[in-house]
């Protein structure tokens, strides 16, 4: 078989699954499940580089393939899973479209550019980086679950166009090239404290019921007919 299958990758396998059973959930209109399983894709990333980094005797192969594995992983953890929560959430039209296409393209220009940085950091140095350079794209694991909190607070207009706004700021932020200093583990249980406080408040209270996708009866969906004339 091909790839690398022991302790130290593990955990990335069982993220990604969580995502892609939380977006077959979504399309479903299990939203609170959908959130749940975002922010568990988010745990498991916290600790996924903590475990890997155990194993003292990796070999360049593993280091390397535990780089790639871990950014493809999070492509569709962080990247399209939330895009698709926002989309299914109401974030449609022309400027939603865009909006979740710029979210997406950004994700993926800040996890290839980190393959680059790491894969020249480990080269020359061990041990784990004590920076981030942008936003890390598992914020939006933090950051989704909480904005759905605002849905008891605000009316569903004001959710969405804050939808609109979180995919323009946080896919900005990914590409802007600022030092951003980890959090200890002291931050990082405060993380997990808040965004499990609010899953738990969204699973118990929360009512709100994604509508099932319906490509046809998308706003965006008029504009293509017309641009390719098939109308």
């Amino acid at each position: 078989m091909i790839g690398f299958y022991d302790y130290t990758v593990i955990l990335t396998y069982i993220s990604l699954f969580i995502s892609v059973f939380g977006m077959i959930q979504a399309f479903g209109g299990g939203f609170r499940t959908a959130i749940l399983c975002l922010a568990l894709s988010g745990l498991c990333d916290m600790f996924d580089g903590k475990i890997a980094r155990t194993k003292k005797n990796r070999t360049d192969d593993e280091k390397l393939f535990g780089i790639q594995i871990d950014s493809l992983c999070d492509v569709i953890c962080f990247g399209i899973f939330p895009a698709m929560i926002c989309f299914l959430a109401g974030v449609r039209g022309v400027i939603g479209s865009l909006l979740v296409g710029y979210y997406c393209v950004c994700s993926v220009i800040r996890l290839a550019f980190f393959n680059v940085l790491e894969t020249n950091r480990q080269a020359h140095e061990s041990g784990a980086n004590k920076y981030y350079h942008g936003l890390p794209i598992t914020s939006m694991a933090v950051i989704l679950p909480l904005i759905f909190l605002l849905q008891a607070a605000v009316t569903s207009f004001v959710f969405i166009i804050v939808l609109h706004f979180a995919l323009f700021i946080v896919g900005t932020l990914f590409i802007i090239d600022f030092k951003l200093r980890k959090p200890n583990n002291v931050e990082l249980f405060f993380l997990v404290a808040v965004v499990s406080s609010a899953v738990l408040i969204i699973l118990i209270f929360s009512r709100y019921h994604v509508p099932k996708f319906r490509f046809l009866e998308m706003p965006l969906w008029p504009v293509i007919k017309k641009l390719f004339g098939t109308e």
